[in-house]
């Protein structure tokens, strides 16, 4: 497996692209899968989840139950496109035996996992951007059959079992290697998948695959769903999970999830929630480009030794030749054998000495090159002094856009109370009133009331007097 996911990198490096730096985090969890892209140099992230796992025992040595914490820390400093990484668990667990005969249990606590890995970015598809067609309504919203390629990373990494606990140690160093493919039907879904072969060589090696989805409902809320399965040398363990993430802000992100592990006839969950966070030391590489796209090429100028030109530096070497001007002494040998002629003759050979164009030029060229070096060095720091002066203006910018956020809720917080005083007023004035009216009503109802009886009574006594006057004329 090793040996054909070694060829696999040597056939596709000539496709080798950068990675992409991301503004806000990008963080693998709540899930197990990871994505192909390295977090971006100068990035430091910690990925940590706190979890609990429980199950049914089963028989002889089992591990039905775990509290713990996991950490997984990403950086990337020699490449764009390479990410190193830190996996390690450290929990709390029941270990359970059973048989026909007895049954008991311990607790251990220890590391059940550290593993260090790097991972490397080989290929990025590129996407037909559809929101630059005008001429067809259906080329525009029809699907990019190009989201199908993905986009490729390699894995290679060591577990380190030596220093585990007694239950988890698979036994010293073992590789473990992996290919990371990721898919981006669309800018909300997004799908991974992961094919990992562990502990290659020992008595423990299982391979395992992960698919993963992810939705972006908004850019702050996301959910996925997830299956993972590891086969093992007697054994299948099978996972389905989901979760969701929350983007509280550029560099922190809140997560939770729940899963179903499901190993033979046994059946068990795994509930998570975890923090990521990341130190951000980012620096983008700029390039100057003018009004057409075209990259801006600085002229850089050429300095000479200050009021000399050509003919004063000539005169200048001229007179320093003759200051220091050696004295050439010649040897005589007044033998009068041949030999002695000879050695005479070689050693009143004069050397040649230097051509003083020729080391005016050189002069030339050392000033030239301190020249460009001092450019250079002045530039880098101007470059330097400018990226300092924009990081300090954004930094600036961010504050005074909190602080304008700050007011603005503020006012709209003051505004609702007055609002809500208001209503109250009225509705107070409107009741009053309503009272009113109903007072008066009830009033003049009693009033009514009143001289309707009065009128009763008078009616009464006109009927009683009439009564007697019909009695006194009968007698």
């Amino acid at each position: 497996m090793a040996k054909k996911l070694f060829l696999l990198f040597i056939l596709l490096s000539p496709l080798l692209v950068n990675a992409q730096y991301t503004t806000v985090i990008n963080s693998n969890r709540p899930g197990v899968s990871e994505s192909p892209y390295s977090v971006g140099s100068g990035i430091y992230q910690f990925e940590t989840s706190l979890f609990f796992r429980k199950a049914n025992s089963t028989p002889l040595f089992s591990n039905p139950k775990a509290l713990g914490l996991n950490l997984l820390f990403r950086t990337s400093f020699l490449s764009e496109r390479l990410e190193f990484n830190l996996n390690t668990t450290f929990e709390k667990d029941n270990i359970a035996f059973r048989n026909v005969v007895e049954s008991f249990s311990f607790n251990k606590t220890g590391f059940s996992r550290f593993t260090l890995g790097a991972k490397y970015l080989i290929y990025t598809p590129t996407y037909t951007d559809k929101s630059k067609e005008i001429r067809s309504w259906k080329a525009k919203h029809s699907f990019d059959w190009k989201r199908w390629i993905p986009h490729i990373g390699i894995y290679a990494g060591a577990n380190f079992g030596s220093f585990l606990t007694d239950y988890h140690n698979e036994g010293g160093i073992t590789p473990r290697v992996g290919l990371l493919l990721q898919n981006e039907f669309s800018h909300k879904l997004y799908m991974i998948t992961n094919v990992f072969y562990n502990n290659i060589g020992s008595d423990f090696t299982e391979f395992s695959y992960v698919l993963s989805g992810t939705y972006n409902y908004n850019d702050y809320w996301s959910a996925f769903a997830e299956i993972q399965q590891i086969f093992k040398k007697y054994e299948i363990h099978n996972r389905i999970g989901a979760g969701v993430a929350y983007l509280y802000n550029q560099n922190l992100q809140i997560n939770a999830s729940v899963r179903g592990d499901y190993l033979k006839e046994n059946i068990g969950y795994y509930a998570s929630i975890g923090v990521s966070y990341r130190i951000n030391k980012h620096v983008d590489k700029f390039i100057e480009i003018d009004k057409l796209g075209n990259k801006i090429e600085e002229n850089k100028p050429t300095k000479y030794k200050e009021n000399k030109n050509f003919f004063g530096r000539l005169l200048h070497k001229i007179g320093s030749i003759f200051k220091g001007k050696p004295k050439n002494k010649v040897p005589l040998d007044i033998t009068p054998n041949e030999e002695g002629a000879e050695k005479a003759q070689g050693n009143t050979k004069r050397k040649r000495q230097k051509s003083l164009v020729d080391g005016i030029i050189k002069d030339d060229k050392k000033a030239k090159k301190k020249t460009i070096k001092e450019n250079e060095k002045a530039l880098r720091k101007a470059k330097k002094a400018k990226r300092k002066a924009e990081k300090k203006a954004l930094k600036k910018a961010e504050k005074e856009k909190r602080k304008a956020e700050k007011e603005l809720r503020k006012l709209e917080k003051k505004l609702k109370k007055e609002q809500e005083a208001l209503e109250g007023e009225a509705l107070e004035k409107k009741f009053n009133d309503e009272k009113k009216k109903k007072e008066e009503a009830e009033k003049l109802e009693k009033e009514i009331k009143e001289l309707e009886e009065e009128l009763k009574k008078e009616e009464e006594l006109e009927k009683k007097e009439k009564e007697k006057e019909q009695e006194n004329e009968k007698e």
